[in-house]
């Protein structure tokens, strides 16, 4: 027997939804979950949404997520928000990294690992995100790629790299519709496992939740899900809709067999 990693599947919202097409989305997906406990589910709206998804949710499992933050705790930093302003609305998880901070808004590793540092600091939970773009995965460069922005995103992080979740988003896959295949994706989730274990040992690497960003939805995240070494999804198109998230959401169930108590696989 051994434990397993729980799954996690959070929705990032993008910039997408008004406070009022906020609250129905989440409603929606509150009820259809209220009694999955299974799986860790967190919903990530945009900032000006946060505070009334998080009264939708409160009380219940889900969580609330923000998709970015600064890296300092305040100043003069017109248009930016804070992990204490984040965490004052309740916010447990904060995206970190997503490919298009890093090519919209020229977000370099070093800047990534700025704001992790910081998350942790405001006691916030790094979804840190990495993935290769078409041409470097042409190229054969896709793991050499994957490696550096782990290595410089979580770079001295200490005891703290096993709080961290990463998340592998293939650019190429990212609102094209595209998806990597589950061998695809398990190879990569694979090799960010033994690039983590280099990092911080093994034991850390062993424990660490890996999801998979790129396009998942509820036709192909069975598939996905029953890779081992993904833990979940980061959902973007399939989060704007009650039910394909939710679908994603229960395909993350664990299965399993009669008589296994649970928190054990086979």
């Amino acid at each position: 027997m051994k434990k397993f990693r729980k799954k996690l599947v959070a929705g990032n919202w993008k910039m997408n939804k008004t406070v009022a097409d906020a609250q129905k989305l989440a409603d929606g997906i509150k009820d259809a979950l209220a009694d999955c406990r299974e799986v860790d589910v967190v919903l990530c709206p945009p900032f000006t949404a946060l505070k009334a998804v998080g009264e939708v949710i409160d009380a219940t499992s889900i969580k609330l997520g923000a998709q970015n933050m600064h890296w300092e705790a305040s100043g003069a930093y017109t248009g930016e928000i804070s992990g204490s302003m984040l965490r004052d609305l309740y916010c447990h998880y904060v995206i970190l990294g997503h490919s298009e901070r890093r090519s919209y808004f020229g977000e370099t590793n070093d800047v990534v690992n700025r704001k992790v540092k910081a998350a942790l600091g405001a006691k916030l939970i790094p979804i840190v995100c990495v993935g290769e773009t078409l041409q470097e995965r042409d190229a054969g460069r896709m793991q050499e790629v994957v490696e550096s922005q782990l290595v410089h995103s979580l770079a001295d992080l200490g005891e703290r790299l096993g709080e961290i979740i990463v998340a592998y988003e293939p650019v190429w896959a990212i609102g094209t519709g595209r998806t990597a295949s589950p061998e695809q994706a398990q190879d990569m989730h694979a090799f960010i496992r033994e690039a983590v274990g280099k990092l911080g040992g093994v034991e850390t690497a062993s424990k660490m939740r890996l999801l998979y960003g790129g396009s998942m939805k509820p036709d192909n995240a069975v598939a996905l899900l029953a890779q081992p070494d993904i833990d979940g999804g980061l959902i973007g198109g399939a989060a704007l809709e009650t039910r394909a998230f939710v679908e994603i959401v229960r395909a993350a169930i664990p299965k399993r067999e009669p008589g296994l108590p649970a928190g054990t696989v086979e």
